[in-house]
C-alpha cells in the first residue's frame, strides 16, 4: 500500500513539474502569483518545485521575480532531434495504416519542385500500385503533392505556379491555378488532400500531413487504392484514420497541435 501511494505522489509531481514548464513556455516572464493562477497549484507548492527546477538550469528566476524557461530545454530538445529518424520513426504507422485499410501507403517528402516517396507499405492484394521508393511526383495532381502545396506561403506558391506549368496526366487532372488554388484551400481547412485519378487514371488516393516540433510539414502519408476498391460510403471515415494516424506520428516527432 506504501508503495502504491509512493507511485502515485512520483506520478503527482511529475505531471506537475510538467504543467509548470508547459505554463512557462507560453510566455516570455511571469511572476508567482499568475504562474499559480495558470497552473492551479498553491503558491507554496510552486516554489518548491520552481526551486528544483532553477537549481537544475531549467528555470531562470530575474530581479524582479521573474520566471523564465531557460536554453536547457530546448538543448535537450535539440539533442533528442539528432536521434529522430523520420522513416524508421514512421515505418510502424505506415504499417499499422496499410494493415487497418488494406491497401498501399506511401511516405514523400518535399523535393524542389515534387516530391519523393521514402517510404512504401505494399498492400497484400494480388492488384497492386506500381510505384518505389526513390520515385518523383509530381505536386498539383497528387495527394501528398497538395498537402505540401497547401502548406506553402503565398510567395511560395506564385514561384512555384511560374516554373511549374500544370500538364494534365489525365482528363481529371486539375488544369487551371483558380481551381488548383480552390483545391488547395479545401485541403488545409480539413487537413487532408485527394488526388481523384488526376496523376494516374483508376487510382484514387487521399494523403495527409506529417509535421515536426515547429509545425511545418515535413513529410506526407497516403493511401491508394484501384478506383474498384475504393468505398465511397466510408470515404470520410477513412479520411479522419488517414490524419488521425500522421497526427500521431507528427505528436511523436515533437509537433503539439493548436488548442
Amino acid at each position: 500500500m506504501d508503495r502504491v501511494r509512493d507511485d502515485e505522489k512520483q506520478m503527482s509531481a511529475v505531471m506537475r513539474t510538467i504543467s509548470i514548464l508547459e505554463a512557462l513556455s507560453e510566455v516570455e516572464g511571469i511572476n508567482l502569483e499568475n504562474l499559480s493562477r495558470t497552473t492551479a497549484l498553491p503558491k507554496a507548492t510552486l516554489l518548491r518545485f520552481l526551486s528544483t527546477l532553477t537549481s537544475l538550469g531549467y528555470v531562470h528566476r530575474d530581479g524582479a521575480d521573474m520566471y523564465h524557461l531557460t536554453l536547457k530545454m530546448f538543448s535537450v530538445g535539440s539533442r533528442s532531434l539528432k536521434h529522430m529518424d523520420l522513416i524508421n520513426t514512421a515505418k510502424p504507422f505506415a504499417k499499422k495504416l496499410c494493415q487497418d485499410l488494406g491497401e498501399t501507403v506511401h511516405m514523400g517528402i518535399l523535393e524542389g519542385s515534387n516530391a519523393v516517396y521514402v517510404l512504401k507499405e505494399e498492400s497484400s492484394y494480388t492488384l497492386r500500385m506500381y510505384s518505389r521508393v526513390g520515385k518523383v511526383i509530381p505536386l498539383y495532381c497528387t495527394a501528398i503533392g497538395k498537402i505540401f502545396l497547401s502548406d506553402m506561403t503565398e510567395k511560395e506558391l506564385e514561384d512555384y505556379f511560374r516554373t511549374n506549368p500544370l500538364k494534365p496526366f489525365t482528363p481529371k487532372s486539375i488544369k487551371t491555378h483558380h481551381a488548383l488554388r480552390e483545391e488547395l484551400e479545401r485541403t488545409k481547412s480539413r487537413g487532408w488532400a485527394i488526388d481523384d485519378e488526376e496523376h494516374e487514371e483508376n487510382v484514387f488516393c487521399i494523403g495527409a500531413p506529417v509535421k515536426d516540433y515547429t509545425g511545418k510539414t515535413i513529410a506526407a502519408m497516403s493511401v491508394s487504392w484501384p478506383i474498384f476498391r475504393f468505398n465511397q460510403e466510408s470515404f470520410l471515415e477513412i479520411a479522419e484514420k488517414i490524419k488521425e494516424t500522421t497526427n500521431e506520428l507528427s505528436r511523436v516527432l515533437g509537433y503539439i497541435p493548436e488548442k
